[in-house]
């Protein structure tokens, strides 16, 4: 017979491998690649009984440092992939999701969470403030791809992709407030004299204003000396050293954490500092490149422990009422939202469609769920947290996973037509509102 440790080795050679390959062999198909993982840690979970049980409430440290490395790691890549500076009209389309579509999804499923689930108030902001973030790590089918080079490329960003990565390229972080929030009300009470002084002064105004500083702060220096560094061997960008990216990633994270900050937001931040630095240097790839396949990696590993969690009754027990307030929240409350705050903006009426639709729950959401059950008092409605939370991430994946990439394509295709209609050149297609 095998021994354990061979076939533990032969099966993570597989899956990194099929990491590497399944992107591409999918990339046209109704099926995703966190669909595929997902599957495999059931199937291996349902089988493999002197496996340990994944459970994210015994292992809830592991559960919180892991979804955690991974959130920062996607954050980076995405803020290193986008190609349009920062700017009140060019990120439009990010302030009005992030300005009304977000806060609206809070306060439909905290209402929602009290309503329906029967949760208390402080479980039901929780649960709304993990959930509310769309996930940078598992929507990479309707997110922005390699950074651009040439100046041609940069100017003809599609608005779909940027929007949705940029969204959930700053939400994560925004949504901390609402989970310290939650933190407060199990501990001292919902009395609004108990927690609001140091909700508003700690929680918004200094979390969110040091995470902006920093991770501009740190973007800039080490654009610095990635491109204009005076001592040559300093400046990596003329070595190709992709893994300083993982380096500005931790850099940016703990020296942020350290003066209570949110990382999340100094890690995007930093990351779409450097990336407007010198746009058009190759070694702008070369980070994201190095990011992404370590993304990849972790993605796998959490995909394969929430199957397997699934498949060892994380979703035991599920009711009627959440399972109908999770494809609720998928279908009605995240489309309706972002609808309503893209109304306005410069969005076509498909392209509003397909980024209000596309809302992908994921590894964020396991990140503040697990974050907070750790410093709250919540044991008495963990493991309903938990089942609501892993069941809008399972629907996520597997609703959003089977119509990303026709949706995306057939997207790419009618803007194509339209432009080619409207202007006779191919050039035209990615600016085409449709």
């Amino acid at each position: 017979m095998f021994e354990a440790p061979s076939l533990v080795f032969a099966a993570a050679g597989l899956a990194v491998f099929a990491a590497a390959l399944l992107p591409r062999l999918l990339m046209r198909a109704p099926v995703s690649m966190p669909m595929m993982f997902l599957a495999a840690g059931f199937v291996v979970f349902s089988f493999a009984d002197d496996l340990p049980d994944p459970d994210p409430i015994e292992y809830s440290d592991v559960t919180v440092h892991l979804s955690e490395v991974c959130v920062i790691i996607s954050l980076m890549g995405a803020g290193l992939a986008l190609d349009r500076r920062v700017g009140w009209k060019r990120w439009a389309t990010t302030w009005r999701l992030l300005g009304i579509a977000m806060p609206l999804c809070l306060i439909v499923f905290t209402l929602l969470g009290m309503w329906v689930l029967g949760l208390g108030l402080a479980a039901a902001i929780l649960v709304a403030a993990a959930l509310a973030p769309t996930d940078p790590v598992l929507a990479s089918e309707v997110q922005v791809g390699e950074p651009s080079e040439t100046e041609e490329e940069l100017e003809f960003e599609d608005e779909v992709r940027f929007g949705l990565t940029s969204e959930a390229g700053l939400n994560d972080g925004l949504a901390f407030p609402f989970v310290y929030l939650a933190i407060a009300m199990s501990m001292v009470g919902t009395a609004p004299s108990a927690w609001f002084p140091e909700f508003i002064v700690l929680d918004v105004v200094w979390r969110i204003g040091i995470g902006c500083l920093l991770g501009f702060g740190v973007g800039k220096l080490l654009s610095r000396i990635f491109f204009r560094s005076r001592i040559e061997s300093a400046r990596m960008a003329s070595h190709s050293e992709g893994f300083v990216a993982l380096a500005a990633t931790f850099l940016t994270y703990g020296v942020t954490e350290m003066v209570e900050g949110y990382g999340f937001i100094a890690v995007f931040v930093c990351a779409v500092t450097i990336r407007s630095d010198e746009q058009t240097h190759g070694f702008h790839g070369v980070l994201h490149s190095y990011i992404e396949q370590l993304e990849r990696l972790l993605t796998v590993v959490v995909l394969v422990l929430l199957g397997g969690a699934v498949a060892r009754g994380l979703l035991a027990g599920v009711t009627l009422g959440e399972m109908l307030v999770a494809l609720a929240f998928l279908l009605l409350v995240r489309p309706i939202a972002a609808w309503i705050s893209l109304s306005r903006g410069s969005t076509g009426p498909w392209e509003r469609g397909v980024i209000s639709f596309f809302g992908v729950r994921g590894i964020g959401s396991i990140y503040y769920l697990s974050y907070a059950l750790s410093e709250g008092e919540f044991a008495a409605e963990e493991a309903t947290l938990w089942r609501i939370v892993g069941l809008v991430i399972v629907m996520s994946i597997l609703l959003h996973g089977i119509t990303a990439a026709p949706t995306i394509n057939a997207l790419d295709r009618a803007r194509k037509r339209k432009a080619l209609r409207d202007s006779g050149t191919e050039d035209a297609a990615s600016k085409t509102a449709i």
